[in-house]
Parts: structure tokens; C-alpha cells; sequence
């Protein structure tokens, strides 16, 4: 996919943000002193009075959203994941999550692809966390198209949402017609043999990986699953049912995420082989966002060598 335009989705999120902010005068940014990073500086420029710098508290610009939400305003509270979901968690739980509060979060800098970073800032639990809110959806869109499409979905919905976005520029797989909607998936290629259910960078990948796995006379379906909660159940289990086996591939832990999300699906409503692609009880490391991705095995090869593995 050398020839694919790519765009990372953290610039997707400050652009959506900036030509939402036009339509939307109740629309509010905060971030925690991080704008060049996560994009909202686009909205700065653009709407310079309905945007709040809280510096580095990310606890406190979550209460201030959750009060800003409460008098009819709609904030997006802009941050990089570890700090979002790691150490906001408390006020992201009792301020937003408990009294059901309209805040949108928005998570940049997720997952190994953060490269020379490390590990301190590779946040690879944040879908995890965020999944154990209580009514909290949470979205992790895979190109341009898709997270820009998320993030007026997500204004649209009336309650908290997580959005995690990539630091790393990714191929734009989507046609500029995409119609998202929060819950259900995308198929982007049929398959017989096994079905590969990837969110975030590892939608590209996947697709990919499908083709490679062609030579070994495996058919893979692909799905991009967006939104993790709430899982698009019926087509997860119409899938799984098709072909008999199941893979997640995720740019997060393999505990918790959309692997642990498909597990608990499958294990209650159709018992089913399952395989999650992902960081394996680790952490991350430094080092180039390429390197790491193919070290961990989320990149194309990676991927379809460990379906390979798994249908043997």
C-alpha cells in the first residue's frame, strides 16, 4: 500500500474538529497544553474563544469539561492517550461516566506507533479502561476518512464518548462516501475460511495480510470494527459463524480490547477458535514507529503469518 495516500488520524481529529466548529457554535475544545501534538491547535486558530488550554492536568480539564457539558455545551477534551484514559481515569469515571455526562474525549498518541516515545507514553490499555465505564462508547477509526467521520458521530450522540487516534500517518482505505455509524462494522473483504476483525491500524494491515494469505490457499473476511463498544454483535457472530474461526488484530494489548471484547462474545453467545493479534502482557519500547510495529508483528507480515499459524 506504498501508493496509498496516508494521513494520520490524530490530523483528522483537528480538522474534523475545525469544520465542525463552524456548523456547531456549542462546541467547545480543551486540551492539557498539548495542541501542536494532538491537532486541536487547527480549532485554536479557527475558534480561539471556545478553546481552553488547561496545561498539564488532565485530571482537572476532565471536571472542566464534565462542567462545561452541563450548561448545554459540547466539549471535546483533547489529550494523548496515556494521559486521557492512564491518568484522568478517576475524573473520566465519577465526573463523566457517572452522571452520564455529554463530553467527548479525544485520545491521541495510542497504542506502539507513538515509536521514540517509549513505553511511559505507548498506551496500550486505554480501550481497556474505557470499556469498564459504564455507558461509555468507545471508537478507534482506522484511516482519515473513518475518524473524521467519528468524531460527528460522536458529537452527534448525546453522552461520553473515547475516541483514540494514531500519531502515525495510515492509509486511507475508505471511500469518501463511507456512511459510519456508531456500532457497526465494515466489511472490506469476504472471505470463507477465517474471520480477521481489526480496528485502527491494523485495518490496513489486515486487508494486506488477506492477499499475502491468498498463496496459502486461505480465504480470509476482513472486518473493521471501529466501534468496540458497542459491538456490532450480529455481524461479529454472522461472521463467525460463516467461517468457523476468529482473529482480532489490535494495536493495544490483547487483554481487554477488542480482542477481550470478541472473546466475551463469543464465549457466551457462539463458542468459536479465537486468535488475538496484539501486544502480549507487555510493554512497549522506543524506537521508530515502523520498526516497532513490525517487531510486534501488527503489520502486514505479521499478521498473516500468525493467522497462518493459527489455521494449522
Amino acid at each position: 500500500m506504498s501508493d496509498v495516500k496516508k494521513i494520520a488520524t490524530r490530523e483528522s481529529y483537528g480538522k474534523a474538529l475545525a469544520e465542525l466548529g463552524a456548523e456547531y457554535p456549542n462546541l467547545v475544545v480543551l486540551d492539557a497544553d498539548l495542541a501542536g501534538a494532538t491537532k486541536t491547535g487547527v480549532f485554536k486558530k479557527a475558534f480561539p474563544d471556545r478553546f481552553y488550554d488547561c496545561g498539564i492536568a488532565e485530571g482537572n480539564m476532565m471536571t472542566i469539561a464534565a462542567g462545561l457539558s452541563t450548561t448545554g455545551l459540547i466539549p471535546f477534551a483533547s489529550t494523548f492517550a496515556m494521559f486521557a484514559a492512564g491518568r484522568a481515569f478517576e475524573q473520566v469515571r465519577n465526573s463523566i461516566g457517572y452522571p452520564h455526562l455529554n463530553v467527548k474525549i479525544g485520545a491521541t498518541h495510542a497504542g506502539i506507533s507513538v515509536g521514540e516515545d517509549g513505553a511511559s507514553h505507548q498506551c496500550l490499555e486505554d480501550l481497556a479502561l474505557m470499556r469498564t465505564i459504564p455507558g461509555m462508547v468507545v471508537m478507534c477509526p482506522a484511516d482519515d476518512i473513518e475518524a473524521r467521520a467519528a468524531v460527528k458521530a460522536a458529537l452527534d450522540y448525546e453522552g461520553p464518548v473515547y475516541l483514540r487516534f494514531g500519531r502515525a500517518a495510515v492509509p486511507v482505505i475508505n471511500d469518501e462516501d463511507y456512511k459510519f455509524e456508531i456500532g457497526k462494522g465494515k466489511l472490506f473483504r469476504e472471505g470463507s475460511d477465517v474471520t480477521v476483525l481489526a480496528n485502527g491500524i491494523c485495518v490496513s494491515a489486515a486487508i494486506e495480510a488477506a492477499e499475502m494469505l491468498k498463496a496459502d490457499g486461505i480465504d480470509a473476511e476482513v472486518i473493521n470494527i471501529c466501534t468496540i463498544k458497542p459491538l456490532d454483535e450480529d455481524l461479529i457472530l454472522a461472521s463467525a459463524k460463516k467461517t468457523g474461526k476468529v482473529v482480532t488484530a489490535e494495536e493495544h494489548s490483547i487483554i481487554g480490547g477488542l480482542g477481550g471484547a470478541v472473546a466475551e462474545l463469543l464465549s457466551e453467545k457462539l463458542p468459536t477458535p479465537l486468535c488475538r493479534i496484539g501486544v502480549r502482557d507487555r510493554f512497549g519500547e522506543s524506537g521508530p514507529a515502523a520498526e516497532l510495529i513490525h517487531k510486534y508483528e501488527l503489520d502486514a507480515e505479521g499478521i498473516a503469518k500468525q493467522i497462518k499459524a493459527f489455521m494449522k
